[in-house]
């Protein structure tokens, strides 16, 4: 097996990534997840690796993290994100893509239907109302998608997002 390489690169208190998620829809709820230990939700996804694409990025974290294979739908944001966390300055590119999500896996209206361990933390996924107030009250950055999860973009758009200040491209 070959050596895998996340897209990270590190400079002093900054910290760069490319990072690839996915809104996976079912009976008007939408899946989010978290680590444990975090006060705040995001949607399902994970850091590409050097030589795959986005969408492969998005099925492989998805059979990792859920287990399931899910289907990849379209393009709805290209965000550069720049945030603080963990003591550090993080500049982000996010790929934010519809995904079908498979019958099987677990539906329950804002229980935990699933939890993993991923490296170092454990994460847990729960399906929410796909509404902006659902989301606001989750604490789920980037904070833009709230106010556009009942109304996607028909087309892909691309934002900068600076903790809070939208810059729509």
């Amino acid at each position: 097996m070959a050596k895998r390489t996340l897209i990270r690169l590190n400079a002093g208190t900054s910290r760069f990534q490319v990072r690839i998620a996915g809104l996976g829809f079912r009976n008007g709820h939408v899946l989010v997840h978290r680590a444990t230990h975090e006060a705040f939700w995001t949607f399902p996804g994970g850091r590409a690796e050097i030589g795959e694409t986005s969408e492969e990025t998005l099925k492989r974290e998805m059979m990792e993290e859920i287990g399931v294979e899910v289907t990849v739908g379209r393009l709805l944001w290209s965000v550069e994100n720049f945030f603080h966390y963990e003591d550090k300055n993080w500049h982000e590119l996010g790929f934010y893509y519809l995904m079908e999500v498979p019958e099987h896996f677990p539906f329950a209206p804002e229980a935990i239907v699933h939890r993993i361990k991923d490296g170092r933390s454990e994460l847990e996924f729960k399906w929410v109302p796909a509404t902006r107030a659902s989301l606001a009250a989750l604490d789920i950055p980037p904070y833009f998608i709230a106010d556009e999860i009942e109304n996607l973009p028909p087309t892909p758009r691309h934002l900068v997002w600076r903790d809070g200040d939208l810059d729509i491209k």
